[in-house]
């Protein structure tokens, strides 16, 4: 049987598993590319083929994809949509988790002409998040709520912070700073970050608040509902710390003089926190996520659908949570478009995946493989 080949565009934290992950599977051959020689190495020694390369360099990176079948695009947000588009026009099939602030359906046009299969924001959330609620919402006649909650998370909490980031602090300090748009009465609303503080209950790991952040991204446009909102979990205590860092400036973008130096308060926070809200070798990390779609059956019975994930750090693979939860999302999507499970070519989100019953099972079933378990529950109401 001749081998799939693949290309994983990006060695992080993410890249690094979503590449192992595909290795371990005997029908595809993996090469993992990077412009940092120390991530490469890494992957390397653990028997992974692996190549310099700089993504954002379009010609070296259109010589690259000639040999390759499907690429994961897990690059950098700053040059993900340049990448992506890239990709589009050497006509590869794309599973993408750069999370680029670029709308994906302004690449519909050319990825449709082209015939190649694009899954965009398939992580954990987005990613999961949209493609149950894609699948709960296929479910109702009408949806009234989506309410999607979650959150990476230390799992020791240590003062002052109680947080660690898998994610680079400026790239967390953005969703604290960027309005989030919530659906209230079926129209986009724009709130203020870090407000609608609420508390939840969870059996692990207990008590956390959540707060308004912009994370709907495409289910704003694709999935009907009444209300709609997604929130970060935290430690309880945490949102007002943020908050007090905010109204100080010290989030602020605008430049100060500082001995004749310009400084833009934001860069020095980040700098300052890089260490702090870094997780180091070795420190467990968790990802909590709660999603609850209610609504209107086709018999005309109001239901409410449940998904709980709780996932902890892999001690025996060495591998952050978060990691795994976006990564391996990821690698499931690329083996559901290998098996030939997704139909449509074009720019797809994982919502519109949610539609179909027998890509949401093999997602699910490839997940619980890797001990990641999306608990459903089914409410009448």
């Amino acid at each position: 049987m001749m081998k799939k080949k693949i290309l994983v565009l990006g060695a992080g934290l993410v890249g690094g598993p979503i590449a192992l992950d595909l290795a371990a599977d005997e029908i595809f051959e993996v090469t993992v590319a990077d412009l940092n020689k120390n991530r490469l190495a890494l992957l390397s020694d653990k028997g992974m083929d692996t190549l310099q390369l700089d993504a954002a360099d379009a010609q070296g990176l259109s010589d690259v994809l000639k040999d390759y079948r499907i690429v994961v695009n897990a690059t950098p947000g700053f040059i993900g949509f340049r990448v992506l588009r890239n990709c589009i026009e050497a006509g590869k099939d794309v599973i993408d988790i750069a999370f680029y602030p670029e709308n994906p359906f302004d690449l519909n046009e050319p990825a449709t002409e082209k015939g190649v299969k694009v899954i965009c924001d398939m992580g954990v959330a987005p990613g999961m998040s949209n493609l149950l609620t894609g699948y709960a919402a296929s479910k109702l006649s009408k949806t009234d709520t989506v309410k999607i909650y979650v959150g990476g998370l230390p799992k020791i909490r240590q003062l002052p912070w109680e947080y660690k980031a898998v994610f680079s602090p400026a790239d967390v300090i953005e969703e604290y700073t960027r309005p989030a748009r919530v659906v209230e009465n079926g129209h986009i609303v724009v709130k203020e970050p870090l407000t609608e503080i609420e508390l939840l209950d969870f059996e692990r790991p207990g008590t956390l608040e959540a707060f308004n952040s912009d994370g709907l991204r495409s289910l704003l446009f694709t999935i009907k509902a009444e209300n709609m909102v997604e929130k970060t979990l935290r430690y309880p205590g945490y949102t007002e710390k943020i908050k007090l860092l905010a109204q100080n400036g010290f989030l602020s973008n605008e430049k100060l003089d500082v001995n004749g130096i310009p400084i833009a308060p934001i860069d020095l926070t980040a700098k300052l926190l890089f260490d702090q809200w870094k997780l180091k070798p070795g420190e467990e990390d968790i990802t909590v996520m709660r999603i609850e779609v209610s609504g209107t059956d086709n018999h005309g019975h109001k239901k409410q659908y449940i998904y709980d994930l709780y996932d902890e750090y892999d001690l025996s693979q060495g591998v952050h949570s978060m990691a795994r939860t976006t990564g391996y999302s990821a690698s499931m999507a690329v083996r559901a478009l290998a098996a030939n499970l997704i139909k449509p070519s074009g720019i797809i989100v994982p919502e519109q995946l949610g539609e179909d019953d027998e890509v949401v099972s093999f997602i699910l079933n490839g997940l619980k493989q890797r001990g990641i378990t999306y608990e459903e529950t089914i409410n009448e109401i």
